[in-house]
């Protein structure tokens, strides 16, 4: 180490031009003092010049004033194009003659500082930019600053709550999915730190926000049909017309707004006393196809989606129209036959047949609920099919024993939505009453049975199982506690679950003595079950989202002040009457189950939210679905 009388250096670190006075001097480094006392070790090959005189911080403020004074492109006509040059020797030829420590490092952090103009070549050299490259580069920046103005102009805009023509077009993109690479984004991301405002409040602020309900649905199809809900043109295939005719008429019981009818049942008085009974589920996997144009659809949204106002069916309305079970029609169905004995209601025996199956009537609850009343009490109302629905009931209580299970949980209410014009009308379903039992029994009954059946014959299917409390699907033949059964395949919904039209594919392959479709290792029946436990869950989340946002809209409705409830944890309160749980920061410690009234202060229609606060204690505990019969 070489000591040495006083001498400052100009060195590069980290991109930047620093001074120090030399205290030490190595063959490849150098020992320096910074203006401001720090020590520290440079190498020899990041200094570009050494001086003596001024100090370091006298020539870091005169350097930076002389390249204040530097006209750029000046600059870099003096240089010669394609040829490389040091910044010493550019310094020499601006000043002409020896220029001084201040007047070569301007030069050179005026070179550093416009690098569209001075390409690096190195330790202080440098190469001027080719001209055509030049003008590009400048056009670009001046088109940068453009975008920037216009940015600003925007941002003011907004946070004067106008909205401009270009930002409103984008609405949609801006709220669901934002493009950070364009100018309108920078904009209006800006103007919402600006105000301090989410960005649908800034839209509603903007006035080009108005239905909050739109806002929330337009969110899910966004992210679940970016190419929007409508279907593409596919061909359909016929359904095929040379299948034995089920010697039976068939039922089925739904919604009066039911369109994807895929269940129904039949029952045939023997002559040896014996029932034989039918449980028929539409089967549109006869002519769909795996790979096909149809089933590539079906694979992309998995699952009919409700919510309250809108369903978004899985299939197209032509493939629903040739397989749904609609009254009149005759229609290619997989028909589980049951034959149960009417004195202790035993299943004596099974068999399963594809065929075509005639559908002489659709029931629907709107008629036929009163039967939740007078099933029980042995009245007859004298109503269509009404002594057919009684010895399903009946059967669906002893097939219930068996499994030592209840079908449904019954401690809390099912909760319908309907829209007359712009009111909202809340009704509440007991769960488990006679009508809905028996459809549940019998679906879970031919879940099972199906599901059995392919795992008897080793044939691959997806199985819903449930252990330790978690349900979850599985290729494996598991048991489902919850239910009571030995295994659960869904195979009852085919026109509105994926999963059930893949089982189907596999059901009617072995019933029809074929190899089926997918092995239990395929990669389309494990990417299949992935993505649809994935998207049903996803699907629910927004159903229960949406049935938050109508109750906010009914009680917005109905000038409600004040709520019943009853604690679910601690601060959370869930409200009887309406599929709402609400946070109640207010709320004492008390037991879950306790029932308290909370006193609403705000709602909010675009957040979901509503702020209340907790009124009174009213009783300790609820008993179990103890809940007033409507909103």
């Amino acid at each position: 180490m070489i000591y040495l009388p006083a001498m400052n250096v100009l060195y590069e670190e980290d991109g930047e031009f620093k001074v120090g006075a030399v205290l030490a001097q190595a063959p490849a480094s150098f020992q320096v003092e910074s203006p401001h006392g720090r020590r520290t070790k440079i190498k020899a090959a990041n200094v570009v010049m050494q001086f003596e005189r001024p100090s370091g911080a006298e020539l870091l403020v005169a350097a930076k004033a002389y390249a204040d004074t530097l006209d750029t492109d000046f600059l870099w006509q003096c240089c010669t194009s394609g040829v490389e040059f040091d910044f010493l020797a550019l310094a020499r030829d601006y000043v002409g003659r020896e220029p001084t420590p201040s007047e070569a490092a301007g030069v050179l952090l005026k070179l550093h500082g416009a690098p569209m103009y001075f390409y690096r070549r190195g330790r202080g050299r440098y190469h001027a930019a080719p001209q055509e490259t030049l003008e590009r580069a400048l056009a670009g920046l001046e088109k940068k600053k453009q975008i920037q103005a216009r940015v600003a102009e925007w941002v003011a805009a907004l946070t004067r709550f106008e909205c401009p023509a270009e930002i409103a077009a984008l609405r949609d993109a801006l709220l669901y999915a934002p493009d950070r690479n364009r100018p309108e984004t920078r904009a209006f991301e800006d103007a919402c730190k600006a105000t301090g405002l989410l960005p649908a409040r800034l839209f509603e602020r903007c006035g080009i926000l108005e239905d909050s309900h739109d806002y929330h649905f337009n969110r899910f199809l966004h992210e679940f049909f970016p190419r929007g809900a409508g279907f593409p043109e596919v061909e359909l295939p016929p359904a095929p017309d040379d299948l034995p005719l089920a010697p039976v008429e068939a039922f089925s019981l739904d919604d009066a707004g039911t369109t994807e009818i895929d269940d129904a049942f039949s029952i045939e008085h023997q002559a040896d006393g014996m029932l034989r009974i039918g449980v028929h589920i539409s089967a549109p996997a006869l002519t769909i196809a795996a790979g096909s144009p149809i089933d590539a659809i079906a694979r992309e949204r998995l699952s009919t989606a409700y919510m309250p106002g809108h369903k978004i069916t899985m299939l197209p309305p032509a493939v629903i129209a040739q397989y749904s079970l609609e009254q009149g029609s005759t229609k290619p169905a997989v028909s589980l036959y049951l034959t149960v004995s009417p004195a202790d209601w035993s299943l004596r025996g099974a068999h399963s047949r594809i065929e075509r199956v005639k559908i002489a009537a659709n029931l629907h609850h709107a008629r036929y609920d009163a039967l939740n009343e007078s099933l029980p009490a042995e009245r007859t109302l004298g109503l269509p099919h009404e002594e057919d629905l009684r010895v399903l009931w009946r059967l669906s209580l002893a097939l219930e024993a068996l499994r030592g299970k209840a079908s449904v949980n019954t401690a809390l209410p099912d909760y319908s939505f309907a829209l007359e014009g712009e009111r909202v009308i809340i009704t509440t379903r007991k769960r488990g009453a006679p009508l809905d039992k028996l459809v549940a029994e019998l679906m879970i009954l031919a879940n099972a049975r199906w599901g059995e059946l392919l795992a008897e014959r080793d044939v691959a299917a997806i199985y819903r199982a449930q252990t330790t409390g978690k349900v979850r699907l599985s290729v494996h033949a598991e048991p489902h506690e919850g239910l009571g059964v030995s295994c659960y395949a869904w195979m009852t919904s085919p026109l509105r679950r994926y999963v059930d039209l893949v089982n189907q594919r596999q059901l009617l392959a072995s019933l029809a003595s074929r190899r089926a479709p997918l092995g239990r290792t395929s990669e389309g029946l494990l990417t299949a079950m992935r993505a649809f436990e994935l998207t049903y869950a996803r699907y629910d989340e927004h159903q229960r989202a949406m049935e938050t946002y109508w109750s906010l809209r009914w009680l917005l409705q109905e000038s409600v002040s004040e709520l019943e409830g009853v604690v679910a944890r601690e601060g959370v309160v869930r409200i009887l009457r309406l599929p709402l749980v609400l946070r109640v920061p207010s709320l004492p410690d008390l037991l879950p189950g306790t029932r308290v009234r909370v006193a609403l202060e705000a709602i909010d229609l675009l957040e979901r939210s509503v702020v209340c606060t907790w009124r009174e204690t009213l009783a300790e505990t609820v008993p179990e679905g103890d809940e007033p019969s409507g909103a």
